[in-house]
């Protein structure tokens, strides 16, 4: 399993945890094929299992903890 957290093919608002509808922060490319994506909270739920069965995991929680930048 390899794990990245580049912004290439990012998440955003519309992206939405397949567990519960919230925003999703982590993109889950299974090794069988096809792709699952988490919130925050059912990612580390969820993390042992998603670790058997990922082949790539695409993780943008730690844009949680960054202070927002204001807009102009």
């Amino acid at each position: 399993m390899t794990t990245t957290t580049a912004p290439s093919n990012g998440l955003t608002a519309v992206d939405r945890c397949d567990r519960c509808g919230a925003q999703a922060y982590l993109r889950v490319h299974l090794k069988g094929g096809g792709e699952l994506m988490f919130c925050a909270h059912h990612a580390r739920e969820h993390s042992d299992k998603l670790r058997e069965v990922a082949e790539h995991v695409h993780d943008e929680t730690n844009r949680l903890s960054g202070t927002p930048t204001p807009t102009e």
